[in-house]
């Protein structure tokens, strides 16, 4: 039987898990998760990690399964989430993967080169040239030795500009090329399925769950995990706004605005990424019987095709 990988996927708040748990429901499957803030034990509200509820209703995997403290990029994703497709296609025929980080969704359809590890003292050089000359400087450089990954990157994270920057000066290659460009042969079909909604409901649906986070007590999380906030799984929105919170730089009112805002501008960066992609179907989360229809047609013609060859 040929196997099948669908991928949902779409941005922060969009209501990706709900229907992703519906769907694998249907089709009495298992899901991965491509959410790489999702994947560190220590982050569980300013991630927003399904509910033990959601969990308990369809097995997931890499969700939680790594700390904050350890080492993890997209090329090790590729390689732990090819290898756990190949166990699960032997209990199942389909399998979902859910989530909205663009690069790990890429590694897996299409394989990512090993981004090789840095010198030390090129870190620190670079880290001085920051503070003397301001991260402008490097922005400025990366724009023109790299303008793919500039296009899409988050400009204000002083640790993505300063990682990319390191790889081209150490390979002389550009970061966004170790995105293969011939995709790797896969021995499963993909499916992709996009969800978005109008900006002003998103953008709704982001300040209210934002507002729930906090209730919730995404400030007690943060102050949990401050003693790691040098590490690069922290360098993400809804914590480093409460680490300048408390650092006295900001007020709390202050710091939860910015989560929203900072929030709603990383929501814009995924669909920008996203839209790269003329494979990804697209839909309303709601939407759900054109969803399932889109579904059945796509495994009846892959299937259909693959008989014709």
């Amino acid at each position: 039987m040929k196997k099948y990988l669908i991928i949902l996927l779409g941005p922060t708040g969009v209501g990706k898990t709900d229907l992703s748990i519906s769907l694998a429901q249907k089709y009495s499957t298992e899901i991965i998760s491509s959410d790489s803030r999702q994947f560190y034990k220590e982050l569980c509200i300013g991630t927003a990690v399904p509910e033990k509820k959601q969990l308990q209703a369809v097995k997931h995997h890499f969700i939680q399964f790594i700390s904050v403290t350890d080492y993890y990029n997209a090329s090790m994703f590729e390689f732990d989430a090819v290898a756990e497709l190949e166990k699960l296609y032997k209990k199942h025929d389909v399998v979902f993967m859910v989530g909205g980080s663009g690069m790990y969704i890429d590694a897996v359809c299409k394989g990512i080169d090993d981004i090789p590890d840095i010198d030390m003292e090129l870190r620190e050089d670079l880290s001085k040239r920051i503070k003397n000359e301001g991260l402008e400087s490097l922005r400025a450089e990366l724009k023109k030795v790299d303008p793919d990954f500039y296009a899409t990157a988050d400009l204000k994270n002083t640790q993505r500009i300063l990682r990319a920057m390191e790889v081209y000066i150490q390979t002389g290659k550009s970061f966004s090329s170790f995105r293969t460009q011939q995709q790797k042969k896969r021995p499963f079909e993909i499916i992709k399925i996009g969800l978005n909604r109008d900006r002003k409901e998103l953008y709704e649906r982001i300040n209210s769950r934002v507002d729930k986070m906090i209730v919730d007590g995404l400030e007690s999380e943060a102050k949990n995990v401050e003693k790691h906030r040098n590490n690069y799984a922290l360098k993400t929105v809804g914590y480093r706004e409460f680490f300048d919170y408390f650092d006295g730089k900001t007020t709390k009112d202050a710091a939860i605005k910015m989560i929203k805002q900072n929030t709603r501008r990383y929501a814009r960066r995924q669909l920008t990424w996203f839209r790269r992609d003329t494979q990804i179907q697209w839909f309303h989360p709601e939407d759900t019987e054109a969803i399932y229809l889109c579904l059945v047609n796509a495994l009846q013609a892959t299937h259909h095709n693959k008989k014709t060859k």
